[in-house]
């Protein structure tokens, strides 16, 4: 009776054990979306959706969620956050609210970042368009910009096609083919931005010249339009933009002048003028990063992506509106960009007051500082840090005062 109660035990005690194997391997299972569940992200926003620059990161936030299946309980959004005190804010906010990742759009926020970052150093901060990330010595503070010289550079090769076909119809003569370019502020942001955009229309039109006017705001439709009708007023045949809103386009479509936008499909304000907009996708680094912290794993003081890994582009080009053969050309031009074949600032593409940016460099020391970036026969944008720093004057553009 005794070795038949031993053995039921027995049995039992294995069935037990084999029981409690199979218990085990629903945790495990369930471990897999641990990490997903436990990042929380906080986002400062300079604008809301009514501007094409916070547009483009709020569907990069989107985009990231959707990769990394992240519940809308698990983003904060703050919008209309202005580039002051409010940002730091924002900042201590998210971060009181248990966000683990916050990121900023702007690039007046940085100081503020950075002072919370120092604040709460387990917490990853994130700005966009900075440059004083690796200066700071923090490691939870990153800078991260994507490559847009790349498709501003491909959006004037769009434009440069329509001046070309303007003067073959006999609309305009070569000596006429300037551009208007309505610019936000004289930072280095903007100057590389214009400064691609007419390279690349200077590719296929070398006539081409350019006027810039500045705004002093990132987002004013009425100083946008206003811009716009001036650089019209002063002889520019075709206009283009780095400012968020929707001002220039709609001013070029009263007009009925061609123009390039930023950030977002125009046409739907520009239907017979819109030619496309170079444009930024931010999915790919917001997937990155958080990623980066639902992994445990470093995330770069500084990250720049182009065209090759998606992260910049040009919208749908209007068929209606645009020269024939563009299409081609587009391709031709981006895939050349992409295979390192085309440099966008090929230092044999420009010069600045009749000189080569390798002569100055070598015998004017205002220009030294750019020796750096300066090899290969080009200069190595957003390679140092991730932020713009092409900032040279060259010689074709004009910068106006109102």
């Amino acid at each position: 009776m005794k070795k038949f109660l031993s053995l039921v035990l027995a049995m039992l005690m294995v069935i037990a054990l084999f029981a409690g194997c199979g218990k085990k391997e629903n945790p495990a299972e369930t471990s897999k979306d641990e990490p997903a569940k436990k990042v929380k992200v906080g986002v400062i926003y300079i604008g809301d959706e009514n501007e094409g620059y916070t547009t483009a990161h709020m569907n990069g936030i989107k985009e990231m969620k959707k990769n990394l299946g992240l519940s809308d309980d698990q983003v904060i959004e703050k919008t209309n956050i202005k580039e002051d005190e409010s940002c730091y804010d924002a900042a201590v906010d998210l971060a009181e609210q248990g966000c683990n990742v916050i990121i900023g759009n702007s690039f007046g926020f940085e100081d503020y970042l950075i002072q919370a970052a120092k604040e709460y150093p387990n917490i990853q901060f994130i700005h966009d368009t900075g440059f004083k990330a690796k200066s700071s010595g923090l490691a939870n503070m990153h800078n991260g910009f994507n490559a847009i010289y790349e498709a501003r550079y491909v959006a004037g090769v769009v434009a440069g096609l329509k001046l070309n076909e303007m003067i073959e119809s006999g609309k305009i003569t070569k000596d006429k083919a300037k551009i208007g370019y309505v610019g936000a502020y004289p930072y280095a942001e903007v100057v590389s931005g214009y400064t691609s955009f007419y390279l690349g229309a200077k590719s296929v039109c070398p006539t081409a010249t350019m006027d810039v006017q500045y705004t002093n705001s990132w987002s004013d439709m009425a100083g946008e339009k206003e811009v716009a009708t001036q650089l019209i007023a002063n002889g520019a045949v075709l206009i283009s933009q780095h400012a968020d809103t929707t001002g220039a386009p709609t001013a070029c479509e009263a007009k009925g002048v061609p123009c390039v936008g930023y950030n977002v499909d125009m046409t739907s304000v520009a239907p017979n003028t819109a030619l496309t907009s170079a444009a930024m996708d931010w999915g790919p680094y917001y997937t990155y990063v958080v990623k980066s912290v639902m992994d445990g794993t470093t995330i770069d003081t500084d990250w720049c992506q182009g065209l090759k890994d998606g992260a910049v582009l040009i919208t749908p080009l209007n068929e209606k509106v645009v020269a024939k053969g563009t299409a081609d050309k587009v391709k031709e031009v981006e895939d050349a960009i992409k295979a390192g074949t085309l440099h966008v600032f090929d230092t044999k593409s420009f010069t600045i007051g009749g000189k080569s940016v390798e002569d100055l460099v070598k015998s004017d020391s205002n220009y030294t500082k750019f020796a750096d970036y300066i090899k290969d026969g080009y200069f190595h944008e957003s390679e140092l840090i991730s932020a713009p720093a092409f900032e040279l004057r060259i010689d074709g553009i004009k910068e106006l005062t109102k």
